[in-house]
């Protein structure tokens, strides 16, 4: 069976906003830069040389120098760090949350399409570094969001009281949900491996950041993996001017409500506040409101003068955080970056932004959508095979899965197309006939007509009904194989964590998948492992 059976759009799993982005709909072109091509980097590259603060780059590389000193890295990973201080170099970046050990399977895929994206870079513009950026996102406080991950369908997690950025949490209590998944994980190497990975990534490291960074590290450090945590004081003081000018003009405000009228036809992703900012401290995020000429901090009795929140942000870059429609700003600010990595929803947002990064003056990056991968067994695919399946079959919802199936099966033709057009051919002689002598009776065929083809189709539907029954139980080896595939309909990237298919293989699960995912091909990839 083939491993690239699918396009995104075909798959039937992407909204209508990124099939028409990846379809590169008229009407969406005034919202990206240049769509991600190996050709447009070109250009992308150019504009990023012209527009980005070279002085940035002595301050990020301090920065990641601080953030890795307490780690071993590999001679690829330090090197990309050092590259970071060359002219000559540039970033593919993706962001993700800090979910507990690594969440669902798609975070894997994300960071392999951003180093793989890189490499690819690298043999089309030898003259230039370009480096593979994992974007922590430390400052979130969604913590119900990432305090779990699933492990052959259970749920382990991760119960504490939890306010503030949640990079900053305390690791405290991870030892009774390493309890809980050793328990699962049986005996075996890469059991044993998967254990040590989690022990020395939750128990070894006093905050989230820090454990975070260290497992995706191990997991990547071999591929030149560079990991940022972009809550650092040196890296805010960077971006205070625009804070400021957010904070005076609410500009991101003004320019992502014009564009939210262009995505109308869409389910829109973020809405805009007036002021796109956050006050931190350890224990809170919350929102900056402007009430008059006074800010306040939400849900607590901190407010400044415009005064007061200037003198704070200069003394104390670190204590502002960009919400969602900021962050991809300060990325964009400090790193030298050409291309954004992200899933269908991330897109949807950043197609939001782009006027705003405009009036703000940063290049917009190019945003190319994320590997999304079916992984299968080898048991499974000849499951598959045996039952003269198609990948692209699998994707089918499962009553058309079915339909199509019985349909194959059938020793006679399910289908009464031919029957309706013929009934509909005649229908139509009748109407005309009814035209030239009584025009009354139009209402009368029109009905007919209804009826009759409704009892085709209840004919149709009773026959394929039967036609399951004789067929029940090579439909139900199809049904059963497309639920481990596609856990309780849906994508198995969405909820399995990366462990449940390294228990079996190892490393060379990894490997693997940058072996042979292709970030440009814009494909549904099926990796038989």
């Amino acid at each position: 069976m083939p491993t690239d059976c699918i396009s995104y759009q075909e798959s039937g799993y992407f909204v209508p906003l990124m099939n028409d982005y990846l379809d590169q709909k008229e009407h969406l072109q005034s919202l990206y830069n240049r769509f991600p091509t190996l050709e447009n980097f070109k250009e992308q590259i150019e504009e990023k040389e012209s527009n980005y603060l070279n002085s940035n780059r002595e301050v990020l590389f301090s920065v990641l120098s601080k953030q890795y000193a307490s780690i071993a890295i590999s001679d690829l990973t330090s090197k990309n760090i050092n590259d970071l201080k060359e002219s000559n170099t540039f970033t593919v970046t993706t962001g993700h949350q800090l979910n507990l050990f690594t969440g669902p399977l798609y975070f894997l895929y994300k960071i392999i399409s951003t180093i793989n994206l890189t490499n690819e870079l690298k043999v089309a513009y030898p003259d230039k570094n370009f480096v593979p950026i994992y974007w922590m996102a430390t400052e979130d406080h969604d913590f119900d969001e990432i305090n779990y991950f699933k492990f052959k369908g259970k749920k382990l997690q991760w119960d504490r009281a939890s306010a503030g950025p949640v990079g900053r949490f305390s690791t405290e209590g991870l030892s009774e949900v390493l309890m809980q998944f050793q328990s699962e994980l049986g005996l075996g190497k890469n059991a044993e491996e998967l254990k040590n990975l989690f022990e020395d990534a939750y128990l070894k490291h006093n905050n989230l950041a820090n454990a975070t960074r260290f497992l995706a590290d191990q997991l990547f450090g071999s591929h030149g993996l560079v990991i940022l945590d972009a809550d650092d004081a040196a890296l805010k003081k960077l971006f205070i001017p625009y804070v400021k000018e957010e904070l005076l003009h609410q500009i991101s405000h003004k320019k992502v409500a014009e564009t939210a009228e262009v995505l109308s036809d869409y389910k829109i992703q973020v809405n805009p506040r007036e002021i796109n900012l956050f006050y931190i401290e350890d224990h809170f995020r919350e929102r900056i409101i402007l009430e008059d000429t006074i800010y306040a901090v939400n849900n607590t009795e901190i407010k400044f003068t415009a005064q007061e929140l200037f003198e704070e942000l200069d003394n104390n870059p670190e204590k502002f955080s960009p919400n969602v429609i900021m962050r991809p700003l300060y990325q964009e600010v400090i790193l030298p970056n050409l291309c954004y990595i992200g899933g269908g929803g991330e897109l949807a947002y950043w197609l939001e932004l782009k006027s705003f990064f405009d009036a703000s003056n940063i290049t917009f990056p190019a945003l190319l959508l994320r590997n999304s991968v079916l992984l299968a067994t080898e048991k499974q695919a000849k499951k598959a095979d045996k039952l003269e399946l198609k990948w692209s079959d699998l994707f089918l919802k499962q009553f058309e899965l079915q339909e199509k199936i019985v349909r194959k099966a059938s020793d006679f033709t399910l289908d009464f197309s031919e029957q309706k057009a013929f009934l509909e051919a005649q229908f139509a002689k009748l109407k005309e006939m009814a035209q030239l002598t009584d025009p009354s009776f139009i209402g009368a065929v029109n009905a007919q007509e209804t009826k009759q083809l409704k009892g085709l189709n209840t004919l149709e539907k009773r026959l394929i009904k039967a036609e399951k029954k004789q067929h029940a139980d090579q439909l139900n080896r199809i049904i059963e194989l497309q639920d481990e595939l596609f856990p309780k309909h849906s994508l198995q990237e969405r909820s399995a964590n990366f462990s449940e298919f390294y228990l079996e293989n190892g490393t060379e699960l990894i490997e693997k998948l940058v072996k042979v995912l292709k970030p440009l091909d814009n494909r549904f990839e099926v990796v038989v492992i």
